[in-house]
C-alpha cells in the first residue's frame, strides 16, 4: 500500500488529533515492548513477523520499489540488525506479508496488485530464517499463486504455525472479501490454486495465526476480527482491539502469544502492542460458509459491522486529512 503522505488541506484539529494517535503505545504485559523502526530505508513497512530463532526480533519490508529484501528489526532498539536479498526470484511486483512457517522457514507475500486485482498471477517466496544475524544474499523458493474465481488484491499472508498450510485474505468489503487456502504443500514447478474457504468482511491490511494455531487476526486499517481456528477453518469473528495509527498495516502475535503488534507505514514508524484477552468463547460456532453469511455478521451481534468508536474517529480523521477516495486508492 503506497503511503498517504503529502496531502494539503489538513485542518489543525484533525492534524493535531491524528499526530497525537500516531504516538507509541505503552508496553504490554509480558514484557512484548512496542517500538519504533528507526532504519530509514524502510518508509513503508507493509508486514511484520515474530522471528522464532532470534527472541526480539521482527522481520518486515518494504511493499514495493525495493527489491526483494527482508529487514530484521531488533525491538529494543528499532534498529535493523540484518538485511536479507532474496536471490532466485524475479523482481517483486508488490510485497504486502511475511510470516513464518513451522519449519522455521520465512514465507514472503508478492500478493499485492496496485490495478485492482487484474494481475492473472502473484508470487509467494519461501526461505530459511538464517541462523545468525548478518546482511546475506539468500536463495529463495518462488511460487506461482492464481485464486479459484478470478485474481484478487490481497495484502495478508498467513502461513498456519501447526500444518504449514499457507492462506491468504483479500482486500475487499461490503461481502466480496474472502480467505483463501492454498494447496496442502506448495509446488515450485506449478501453478498453485488457492481456494476460497471463508466469507472476510474488512478491508484486511494484514493477519496473524496465533503460535498454538488456535486464533486467526485479520487486521484493517481501524479494525481488527479475531476468530476461532477449528477444524482448519475460521469460526466468528469476535471484535478485537487495534491501536488509531494513520497507515494501519501490519500485525504479528508475540512469540509467546500473548500480545499482538500492530505496525504501520511511515518513516520512522512504530509497532504498537495490544495483549490478547485470556478468554476464549467456546461456544460453538458456525462457520461463515455453514451459516450462509458473511464472516463479520456472526456472533451475537455486537460485533456487527466491526466498528468500535476508534473505527469512526479514525474514519473521521482520516476523511478530513485524506479525503475517502485518496484513503483507499493505490498511489
Amino acid at each position: 500500500m503506497r503511503s498517504l503522505v503529502g496531502v494539503t488541506g489538513v485542518t489543525g484539529a484533525a492534524a493535531l488529533l491524528l499526530l497525537s494517535a500516531a504516538g507509541p503505545a505503552a508496553a504490554a504485559d509480558g514484557g512484548n515492548d512496542g517500538f519504533t523502526i528507526e532504519d530509514p530505508r524502510i518508509t513503508e513497512s507493509s508486514g511484520l513477523a515474530a522471528s522464532r530463532a532470534h527472541p526480539g526480533i521482527y522481520w518486515t519490508h518494504n511493499d514495493s520499489d525495493d527489491g526483494a529484501h527482508l529487514y530484521a528489526v531488533d525491538s529494543r532498539t528499532g534498529k535493523t540488525v540484518a538485511t536479507l536479498t532474496l536471490s532466485g526470484v524475479g523482481e517483486p511486483r508488490d510485497v504486502e506479508a511475511v510470516s513464518i512457517g513451522p519449519d522455521g522457514d520465512l514465507y514472503v507475500g508478492d500478493i499485492g496488485d496496485n490495478l485492482g486485482g487484474t494481475w492473472d498471477h502473484v508470487w509467494i517466496y519461501r526461505l530459511p530464517e538464517p541462523k545468525q544475524l548478518r546482511d546475506a544474499t539468500v536463495k529463495a523458493t518462488q511460487y506461482v499463486v492464481k485464486y479459484a474465481g478470478g485474481a484478487r488484491d490481497a495484502e495478508a499472508l498467513m502461513v498456519h504455525p501447526k500444518t504449514g498450510r499457507v492462506y491468504v485474505a483479500d482486500k475487499k468489503r461490503d461481502g466480496g472479501g474472502g480467505l483463501y487456502e492454498g494447496p496442502a504443500e506448495l509446488s515450485a514447478s506449478g501453478t498453485n490454486v488457492f481456494r476460497r474457504v471463508a466469507d472476510v468482511d474488512l478491508w484486511t491490511t494484514d493477519g496473524a495465526f496465533s503460535p498454538d494455531g488456535r486464533r486467526l487476526l485479520l487486521r484493517g486499517y481501524f479494525e481488527a476480527s479475531s476468530y476461532t481456528w477449528k477444524g482448519g477453518r475460521p469460526v466468528g469473528p469476535e471484535r478485537a482491539d487495534v491501536p488509531l495509527q494513520r497507515q494501519g498495516e501490519s500485525v504479528t502475535y508475540s512469540p509467546d502469544g500473548t500480545t499482538l503488534m500492530y505496525g504501520s507505514e511511515g518513516r520512522g514508524s512504530e509497532v504498537e502492542p495490544i495483549e490478547v484477552p485470556g478468554a476464549v468463547d467456546d461456544e460453538p460456532v458456525k462457520s461463515p460458509l455453514e451459516n450462509g453469511s458473511s464472516a463479520s455478521k456472526g456472533g451475537d451481534g455486537e460485533g456487527d459491522g466491526l466498528v468500535s468508536g476508534t473505527v469512526v474517529v479514525g474514519l473521521i480523521v482520516m476523511a478530513a486529512v485524506f479525503g475517502l477516495r485518496r484513503l483507499f486508492r493505490k498511489g
